[in-house]
């Protein structure tokens, strides 16, 4: 059995279907198409619900099997930079080293040990996001009391978001883990990452996402980032047509070093974020070139249309025309032959010609409008109705007439009326035995 025909797309179906696939990346249209169905045809929900995929977050429609977030880290190029804490120096630093070591590794270990026994009697509540948003928005807020004000602007969504909108325009995306318990957190806060200068730079080159590791939500993007120390910055980009992580930065780094290390993370990527911006351009020209032509086809076809329905109109015009000579000349044809068959009619039964003899007759000449003459005999007691007939029954005789005298000139009343139902006889109408009466065509009247 053959599989049904896809519905067609409609314009705006396919404009969003190009866009879905420019903001995710994907190559297999069909997977595009079903996407937008199963949201239908949200491209908003669609989208959000993508990057929610590949980042692991479950899909409302498909949901995959529990894992991490997802960005590109395979990439060999990750440019990386890990500060290492400074050496002891002199013998009361080294003492003091020596002394605090063992305190130390029996204090790492046993808190290794015990968390790792924790998370089999009980697992790490931060596995589960409830609110991502309040996760982020709450870390702020706790920032904001503890530092102050003058701080990087920090993106108030979640981290699917700021993935998202950094594809969406095109900027770098600065992901920082605030690891609340790690002994250089504060100073990097107060000394590196509220100063002017970095705040300048990240306030204008590129979006910065933060949120706290004993949070769910930072705790989840520090599953995927996969962070070895703190503090620690991930930068992240649309490189290859995938969010991609391009550079990483851990440990205690100062403010002017974080500048550099920065500056220059951005100027070695700088050609892929312009190729990707000319290659959206690109095909930004290319969908408006494709919404010209669809539109220049639109208005031909609109214009073809038109013609047809102009050229429809006047072929049922025409058509109307002759049907309406057609039922003339058809009612014409009935009409003349009812008439034919009335004068037939009153021709029957007129009553016969009475003879020359008769001392009762009367011989009246008729002159037709054609200035043809007819004869013929009446009795003086027949009624004016019979002459009326036999003019009727002639096919010279115009279908609309009257009978009109000589002289004096007046017209004999041969049909009945309301005020005479009845119309006299020959004698009552004072016709001699030997007249001229002319007939009168009344039909242009």
């Amino acid at each position: 059995m053959a599989a049904p025909e896809e519905q067609e797309l409609s314009q705006a179906q396919t404009e969003k279907l190009l866009q879905f696939q420019d903001l995710t990346g994907l190559e297999s249209m069909d997977q595009c198409r079903r996407t937008l169905e199963q949201h239908n045809w949200n491209i908003e929900a669609a989208v959000q619900d993508r990057l929610n995929e590949q980042e692991g977050v479950p899909s409302v429609f498909n949901p995959p099997p529990s894992r991490p977030l997802q960005v590109n880290t395979a990439d060999h190029r990750v440019y990386s930079y890990i500060v290492s804490r400074p050496q002891p120096r002199g013998l009361i630093g080294w003492s003091y080293y020596m002394i605090m070591l063992p305190f130390r590794l029996t204090y790492y270990t046993l808190l290794d040990i015990f968390r790792f026994a924790l998370r089999w009697v009980r697992p790490d509540p931060r596995g589960r996001v409830t609110d991502p948003v309040g996760d982020v928005v709450s870390f702020i807020h706790s920032f904001e009391e503890k530092y102050g004000r003058s701080h990087p602007v920090f993106y108030q969504g979640t981290y699917s978001q700021a993935l998202n909108d950094a594809k969406r325009e095109l900027r770098y995306l600065l992901v920082y883990l605030h690891g609340e318990d790690n002994q250089d957190t504060d100073q990097f806060c107060r000394s590196t990452l509220c100063t002017e200068e970095v705040l300048t730079i990240l306030n204008t080159r590129m979006l910065f996402w933060a949120c706290s590791t004993s949070r769910p939500e930072g705790y989840r993007v520090s599953q995927a980032l996969r962070e070895n120390t703190y503090p620690f910055l991930a930068m992240i980009m649309l490189k290859d047509r995938k969010m991609t992580v391009v550079g990483r930065l851990e440990g205690l780094i100062q403010s002017e070093d974080l500048l550099n290390q920065l500056t220059f993370i951005m100027e070695a990527n700088q050609t892929y974020l312009m190729s990707e911006r000319l290659e959206r351009e690109e095909r930004n020209q290319t969908q408006v070139l494709r919404a010209q032509q669809d539109e220049a086809y639109l208005e031909s076809l609109r214009a073809d249309q038109e013609k047809d329905r102009r050229k429809r109109e006047e072929q049922e015009k025409v058509q109307a025309e002759e049907e309406k000579i057609r039922q003339t000349v058809l009612a014409e044809e009935r009409r003349r032959r009812t008439l034919d068959e009335e004068k037939e009619r009153k021709s029957e039964c007129l009553p016969p010609e009475p003879p020359a003899d008769d001392p009762d007759s009367v011989k009246i000449v008729f002159k037709l409008p054609n200035d043809t003459r007819v004869e013929r005999r009446f009795l003086f007691q027949q009624s004016l109705t019979v002459i009326y007939d036999f003019l009727f029954s002639l096919k010279e005789t115009p279908e609309k007439f009257q009978i009109v005298t000589n002289f004096p000139r007046r017209v004999l009343p041969c049909l009945p009326t309301e005020e005479q139902p009845n119309p006299p006889s020959l004698k009552e109408a004072g016709l001699s035995r030997s007249e001229v009466l002319f007939v009168q065509d009344l039909t242009d009247d």
